[in-house]
């Protein structure tokens, strides 16, 4: 992938009404909430019509080079372009979105809690329920107890799983694991054998899931050894680029299964507001997933809360 280019305005995540409407916009009217998404839903590319995947094409090369269909990108400082992430920029009180890539949600939803929908939470979640495919009475391990990891560990309790094992080296985030649905934690630091080999033992032989939510290529491959090789599936959820996984060719050969999930399988337009009903519902959590807020000019402090393992989602208020 190429490196993206600056200056950028940075977000992905986010909520908001709209403002305003370019013409020919049908899908969505002044005073809508919405959702912007980084990954559209034309509905009409052969990767919508398909069930197969939810990687639709429309406008994919110009997003994520942070502009949009024209080549530019609707933000300026000083008469300078300034580019959108993945062609949203939600770390702005405004911001233009291709139709294709935000989506209508219940009047009655909270933005300050539904913005957690437009990546993190729906992606941990989905790879679960969709990339998965969690079977009840499964056992499950779960690499990471950020806002993704916690999401899996969600989805594999609504999928039903008997036993959710998660991992984290910071055992202070054992407590809200709890709240989503963990059954035992395992903190790598506390043992001499590598994860895999403590995973496997816990399990008589390996795990029915994996869902690696760290993006960390050395996880990955743990992740993938700590499944049972009758039938394990794993699943990389964590997002890296500049680095290469590495397999045994066993790690695949007996009969282990390795999937990678994008925003958990979801086809974004149409799931997101389902989300939010099941939000509404109480379906899902959305609340335990926010333990700060702080204002856009203290973004700066978020990074560090998050980076520091003191967070789990800051919601950034304007």
């Amino acid at each position: 992938m190429k490196p993206r280019p600056f200056p950028l305005v940075l977000g992905h995540e986010g909520a908001g009404v709209v403002e305003s409407v370019g013409p020919g916009v049908t899908k969505v009217s002044i005073g809508d909430k919405v959702i912007p998404l980084f990954l559209p839903q034309c509905g009409q590319c052969e990767r919508c019509q398909s069930p197969k995947t939810n990687l639709c094409t429309k406008n994919w090369e110009k997003t994520q080079q942070g502009v949009l269909a024209d080549g530019t990108s609707r933000i300026t400082c000083k008469n300078q372009q300034v580019h959108q992430f993945i062609g949203i920029s939600t770390f702005s009180e405004y911001t233009v979105v291709p139709e294709d890539n935000v989506t209508k949600i219940h009047p009655d939803a909270p933005l300050d809690r539904v913005c957690l929908l437009g990546c993190g939470v729906s992606t941990g979640y989905g790879a679960a329920v969709n990339t998965g495919k969690v079977e009840s009475g499964s056992t499950c391990a779960v690499f990471g107890l950020g806002a993704v990891g916690l999401a899996a560990v969600m989805g594999c309790k609504a999928a039903g799983a008997s036993r959710i094992i998660a991992v984290d080296i910071n055992s202070d985030k054992f407590e809200i694991g709890k709240t989503f649905g963990a059954t035992e934690f395992v903190n790598p630091k506390d043992h001499s054998k590598s994860i895999q080999e403590v995973l496997r033992e816990l399990t008589n032989g390996g795990v029915d899931y994996a869902l690696e939510c760290v993006g960390d290529v050395a996880v990955m491959r743990a992740a993938v050894e700590a499944c049972s090789p009758a039938g394990g599936v794993c699943v990389i959820v964590g997002w890296i680029e500049v680095e290469e996984l590495s397999l045994a060719p066993l790690d695949i050969l007996l009969g282990r299964t390795l999937k990678g999930t994008y925003f958990g399988g979801w086809k974004s337009v149409e799931a997101v507001p389902r989300l939010v009903q099941d939000y509404l519902s109480r379906k899902i959590l959305l609340d335990e997933f926010v333990t700060h807020r702080l204002a856009l000019d203290q973004i700066n402090q978020a990074f560090d809360l998050i980076m520091s393992g003191k967070s789990i989602r800051t919601v950034i208020e304007m």
